[in-house]
């Protein structure tokens, strides 16, 4: 593939939730997506891949100074996004990055190029 992107995936992590498992779950399925956008040729970003390092160094007291600051910053840097998952405003504040720059925003993988 000639255009290859860097294409956010964009989706719950916590969603309002405080289980731990399920924090973990949701970041095993972002993992999936980028696995498979991967195989689509393209470079898959994930805002929580970058912060979660971060944050288990400094702290978790430090999990809202820097998770979204992080996450939207690497938005600001992506060609498009793929949004996943269910209801997650996170997630739909990196996505309306995407949209205001009127760049691609996917909804499934069959709608990115390969």
């Amino acid at each position: 593939m000639n255009n290859k992107m860097y294409i956010m995936i964009a989706g719950p992590y916590t969603a309002g939730s405080s289980d731990p498992e399920q924090w973990n779950r949701n970041h095993q399925e972002l993992n999936q997506y980028a696995y498979e956008v991967f195989q689509k040729g393209h470079i898959p970003v994930i805002g929580v891949n970058v912060a979660l390092p971060i944050i288990e160094t400094v702290g978790d007291d430090k999990f809202k100074e820097l998770m979204m600051p992080i996450s939207l910053a690497m938005a600001e840097r992506c060609d498009a996004v793929l949004r996943v998952g269910g209801p997650s405003s996170g997630a739909d504040r990196e996505v309306e990055i995407f949209r205001k720059k009127g760049l691609p925003i996917y909804f499934s993988l069959d709608e990115i190029p390969e």
